[in-house]
């Protein structure tokens, strides 16, 4: 089998082997090195075991980039899609990211969506909730599992530079990748339940981080997520315990967070469309959480993109996907805050 170029792990039931839109089943493993003759991704199922073996060679083929040198480091970043997403739809999502920030010479590395069934309807918002909580366990035993191997190169990594120290060859390599998320709309909320699930199987470890780079885009979560006393604040404790820095992306303009707000309020915004509640928010009394801050990306969407458009706008819209790549990059929020990045809209 060739490289692959794309990656999908999904955990839609399958019908006659077709994926369903709405229905979870056992999870499934896909790749593809090339695109179908009608221009869509040509998926071809595979084993978990083989995915893994294929993804950890891929990961192992990124340059080892010098700790000076960092924000250049390549990704292996998981892409979560949001609320009322097909299979199709799903897979098309995901090329136009790909296609917008890990192709080409400007390559952020490789980027692996994970796939969920969405009930995908207004009505249907509250079983829809839960439908991703369950959807959301399939999630941690991919970041629980993910967890496992970071600690391993971890460990490699020291034990290559005690060699390198004595003046050995050294037998391991540390990790050639960063690991980060980009999650959008519901998909958020998926993410905050498997995270919050993955810290307390893992003993809710301190000082190791399993993401470097959260991107929250039209979160569709309470924006106290990270608030003392919130009711969700044991996710975001454990959210920001994992990740080295959280950055949600938001507006106002958000009609679609806006509707969805009016009809499932529960004592909270959201944070797609409100940021963050508290700034900075405080996972525990003390002390403040300086790794979750907020960007208002209204002022990026040109005047002439209808605000019931703004929710989806995020993944087409050229200053959107340039932040988005510098967030991954790493680069200094207070850098950001004084560049185009988060203050100059794109023209109509």
């Amino acid at each position: 089998m060739n490289q692959p170029k794309f990656w999908r792990i999904s955990d839609r039931a399958l019908r006659n082997g077709q994926p369903s839109s709405t229905d979870r089943g056992p999870v499934t493993y896909w790749v593809a090195d090339a695109l179908a003759n009608d221009g869509t991704i040509a998926w071809q199922r595979i084993t978990p075991s083989q995915f893994q073996t294929l993804l950890v060679a891929a990961a192992d083929q990124f340059p080892l980039i010098d700790s000076s040198e960092h924000e250049d480091q390549p990704h292996v970043t998981f892409f979560v899609h949001g609320y009322n997403v097909g299979w199709q739809n799903s897979s098309n999502s995901y090329q136009n990211l790909c296609a917008r920030i890990f192709e080409g010479d400007q390559s952020m590395g490789l980027c692996v969506s994970f796939d969920w069934p969405s009930y995908g309807n207004v009505a249907g918002y509250y079983p829809d909730r839960a439908h991703a909580r369950a959807c959301a366990q399939d999630l941690t035993d991919i970041l629980s599992a993910l967890f496992d191997w970071l600690v391993k190169k971890q460990q490699d990594a020291l034990k290559a530079a005690v060699a390198v120290a004595k003046g050995n060859q050294p037998t391991t390599e540390p990790c050639k990748a960063k690991v980060s998320i980009i999650a959008h709309s519901m998909g958020n909320y998926v993410l905050q339940k498997a995270m919050a699930a993955a810290w307390t199987r893992k003993n809710q470890p301190l000082l190791v981080t399993l993401v470097n780079q959260l991107v929250m885009v039209a979160a569709d979560v309470d924006n106290n997520l990270f608030d003392a006393g919130a009711p969700d604040n044991d996710d975001g404790a454990a959210i920001a315990n994992l990740t080295y820095r959280v950055t949600a992306l938001y507006s106002g303009r958000d009609a679609v967070l806006g509707a969805s707000a009016g009809l499932k309020h529960f004592g909270a915004r959201r944070l797609g469309r409100s940021g963050l509640a508290t700034r900075p928010p405080l996972v525990t009394a003390q002390p403040q959480t300086d790794n979750v801050w907020d960007i208002d990306c209204s002022s990026f969407f040109p005047a002439n993109v209808g605000d019931a458009f703004i929710h989806g706008a995020y993944f087409v819209t050229d200053a959107t996907i340039e932040l988005m790549r510098q967030i991954l990059r790493g680069i200094d929020r207070g850098v950001l805050a004084r560049t185009l990045f988060t203050q100059v809209a794109e023209p109509a």
